[in-house]
């Protein structure tokens, strides 16, 4: 008879961060291109049709509506942000899920999370719409519950 040995943790761990890795960028690649480039083609159409509306206008009255209009932002750290939420604690030896979302007219791009317990695993991760991510988490600890908060990156 044979027997089989079940994987370490650290090769469980292991394998999970390399598909999270692997995954990570083809879902960038197929969603923030896109974004970029309406992004792009929607700020261009801004200019133009500034640059009408402004036509004829006085150079005070040009400069007084542009220090009143703010810009594009500098950088693309300017279009992302992070929100983070204390999402709630997991029992010891349970798993729970737990969903983040961006704020209005954001797009959700990753997730993740903290803990100040034991070691947890995170046994999914993936988004469930535009703006929410849902994670599985999952507490090997015997003995701990461990809280949790959970971290996204929001595309403005």
């Amino acid at each position: 008879m044979r027997t089989f040995r079940l994987p370490s943790p650290s090769f469980v761990v292991a394998m999970l961060a390399l598909l999270l890795a692997l995954s990570g960028t083809a879902f960038a690649a197929q969603q923030i291109v896109p974004l970029a480039k309406r992004a792009l083609v929607a700020d261009k159409a801004k200019v133009a049709l500034n640059a009408r509306a402004l036509a004829g206008k006085t150079p005070s009255a040009l400069v007084q509506q542009a220090a009143r209009v703010p810009g594009p932002a500098s950088t693309a750290a300017g279009l992302v942000t992070v929100k983070s939420e204390a999402e709630g604690q997991i029992a010891a030896g349970a798993g729970q899920a737990f969903t983040i979302s961006c704020d209005a007219g954001q797009k959700i791009v990753s997730a993740g999370f903290a803990s100040d317990g034991p070691v947890l695993i995170a046994v999914g991760s993936a988004p469930t719409s535009d703006q929410a991510w849902t994670m599985g988490l999952l507490n090997t600890s015997s003995s701990t519950p461990a809280d949790v908060t959970m971290f996204a990156s929001c595309l403005r």
